[in-house]
Order: C-alpha cells, then structure tokens, then sequence
C-alpha cells in the first residue's frame, strides 16, 4: 500500500501548518501540493469530528514574513493564528541567491542569515503552536560537527539553540555526522538518506544498466562516507571500493591540508559502470579527482550522486570532464538552491525530494511511524525487480 492511500489510525497532534522559508519557497510549495491531494483524497469516519478540524485545506502553508531594517537588521512576523497548530518550518542555509539591502549595498545571504530568520519564526510563535518541528536539509554547520583543538562546536550549539527555543524535532538529510544529535538526546533528530530516490532516478534515466556484482560497483570517494557507501552496495548487491585522501601535513591551504593524492583501495573497476555516493559536492575537485582516477582505471561509466549539490567552484570543470568523457551523469536533490544554469546541463539529473518530504510530515503529523520511510530497502527491491523485468 502506497504512503498517501493509507488508513488514518491516529488523530493529528494538531492542525498542520507549514512555514517554507523564503529560502525554501519552490520546495515548500511542492510539499504543500501533495499535502492538499492526500488530504483532501484521504477517507476516514472521523475527519468530520473535532480533533480534526482544518485538517482539508486548499494550503497549509501559512502567511510570513520577514522583513529588514536598513541597517539590515530583521524582524520575524507570522500574519495568521498559530495557537495550537503543528508547524514544520522548512529552511535551506544554502542559498545563496537571496539578498538584502545593507546601508545601501546589496549582501547576499549566508547560512548565517537563514539560520537567525529561522529563530525568529520560531519566535514569532511566540510558544502558542503545540509543536513546532524544523526541516533543514543541509544540517546548518553540520561540517564543523567535532572539536579538534580550541575551537567551537558550532552544530552542537544551533541544535542546543533550537531546542531551548521549544523544537521537537529536526528533520535534517544526510548529515555530515549523524552523531551530532548527541547534543540533543531528548529530542527528536532525524537524518534521512535519499537513497531510494537516487536508484528511482537514475534508473528513469539510464534504462540499459545491468545490475549486479559483475558490471556494477559503488565507491566512496573517501573514508569518512564508507558507511553511506556500504549501504547503498547492500541494497543493491554490489561491491564497494573507496578512496582515501593523502593529505600534505606540513601545509594548510584555505584553512585545510592540501590533498596530495587519492589512493584507492577495492577491486577491479575496469568495464564496470561506478556509482560514486557522498553526502555533498562542494567545490567537487575531490569528486572529479576519484572520477579521474576511475577513468584511468577503466571504468565504463562514472555516476556521481550527491546530496547536496553546492558547487561552489561553478560548473566549468565539471563541463569539461562531461565533454572529455571523465563524467556521464551528476545526480543531486533539490533540497537545495539550484541555479538555471546547473539544471540545464545535459549531464545533471534533478532528484525531487518533495513528495518524501511530505510523507514525513504527513505521518509526524499524525505520530505515526517513520521507520518504513527511513528504510527503504522494500521499495528499492520492488524498483529493481520492475527494472530488469523491462530488459
């Protein structure tokens, strides 16, 4: 039985309402789509009762605003009653498109920006929702996740912010380290991998893959995403390599050790088609390096699935290794910003992540089980068997 046609066996903690940040706008109105569809679709002898009152709604998404000073300050304002409601409010402290007037200069939002217009939404609330629950997909600091030496733990500190501030729950993607949640073992943490939707949409793309130890293999691109890697080789029944990154010590480059060379360790890849999994393309010349390198060794076909697609370097280098062949196809979510210019290359495929999202919220609302969405493996079979039944 698919998500949305299922039987309702639990009131809603209360009436839905959904608060997409600017940042997050187009995701956010996707989210709400699918939300009014099911709901509206859905048949149950109690949405006539009470406890669920607004529970059909032509939108769940509620009037906000977060308007700013010329000195650039901001002020959070939510136009419309919230007293008893279950907010979900959706964020991305990744884009980088928006901007605000500062003195009279035009400054673009950082991670920082759309962190603080986070809190003051959930100020705005003023404690009168019933719960509020923050869906960020891009884990705000998530790379500075552990202390080495004297410095700040900066994703422990938000997560401890928010969860002072009354958040129930943090519905984060693929975080850098899922450990961080330790900073808030009280509350709900959730880090989701969009594995299922990577197979779907790969597989939509590039109907003629065989799947299976002898033609396929999934590599990590270094060792700290071994255990994504393992999994994904798990489900699908392949074998796994990785990379590791030799790294100059004696240098810091850009606040980092330059990396020296990336050494490989697996079996043979030649004539095999690679699956490379990571959490997030950054500038992605570590990325473009393991393709490279995969190349050299054979490989037939390079796909890179990454969650999050920054690309912070720009698309050039990874224009020219499509051209010369290092690169057949780029996979990543639309969790968050993604400019034109990426979604019209050839080799990019966009990863839809809305309809998910709105599962999630769907079955929180209701306090239901989320443990069918966050492993997948049934649904993955069930597309791999539909899959090779058509070749």
């Amino acid at each position: 039985m698919i998500y949305e046609e299922k039987t309702i066996e639990t009131i809603p903690v209360g009436p839905l309402g959904l608060v997409p940040l600017k940042s997050c706008m187009e995701l956010g109105q996707k989210v709400n789509n699918y939300l009014v569809i099911w709901r509206n679709e859905r048949e149950s002898e109690h949405k006539s009762t009470i406890a669920f009152a607004g529970y059909q709604r032509d939108s769940y998404i509620l009037n906000t605003k977060i308007p700013r000073f010329g000195s650039g300050e901001a002020k959070g304002t939510i136009e419309e009653s919230v007293r008893g409601d279950d907010l979900y409010i959706m964020v991305d402290v990744c884009n980088y498109s928006l901007t605000y007037s500062l003195c009279g200069m035009t400054n673009h939002m950082s991670p920082d920006d759309h962190f603080q217009d986070l809190k003051r939404i959930i100020a705005a609330a003023a404690g009168k929702a019933r719960r509020i629950n923050v869906i960020m997909p891009f884990l705000y600091e998530g790379r500075q996740h552990k202390r080495s030496g004297r410095e700040s733990l900066d994703c422990a500190l938000a997560l401890q912010e928010l969860v002072n501030m009354g958040v129930e729950n943090i519905i984060t993607f693929d975080a850098h380290d899922p450990r961080v949640q330790n900073a808030i073992p009280l509350k709900g943490f959730e880090t989701v991998q969009p594995i299922y939707q990577f197979i779907k949409y790969l597989l939509r793309t590039e109907t003629e893959l065989q799947i299976d130890s002898d033609h396929m293999m999934v590599i990590s691109p270094d060792e700290g995403g071994m255990s994504r890697a393992v999994y994904f080789a798990n489900v699908l029944g392949l074998d796994m390599g990785m990379f590791y990154k030799r790294r100059d010590y004696t240098r810091i480059v850009d606040g980092r050790n330059p990396i020296v060379a990336h050494e490989f360790l697996g079996s043979n890849v030649a004539g095999k088609d690679v699956l490379i999994i990571d959490d997030m393309i950054s500038s992605g010349e570590s990325m473009l390096d393991v393709a490279k390198e995969l190349k050299r060794r054979k490989a037939r076909k390079v796909f890179v699935c990454a969650t999050f697609g920054l690309f912070t370097n720009g698309l050039s280098m990874f224009d020219q290794y499509y051209k010369d062949g290092l690169i057949d196809r780029i996979l990543t979510t639309n969790l968050v910003y993604q400019t034109p210019e990426l979604l019209s290359r050839p080799y990019y495929i966009n990863v839809d992540m809305s309809k998910y999202i709105a599962l999630i919220i769907d079955n929180l609302n209701h306090d239901a089980s989320l443990s069918d969405l966050l492993n997948p493996t049934k649904r993955i079979n069930k597309l791999l068997n539909a899959y090779r039944s058509k070749m």
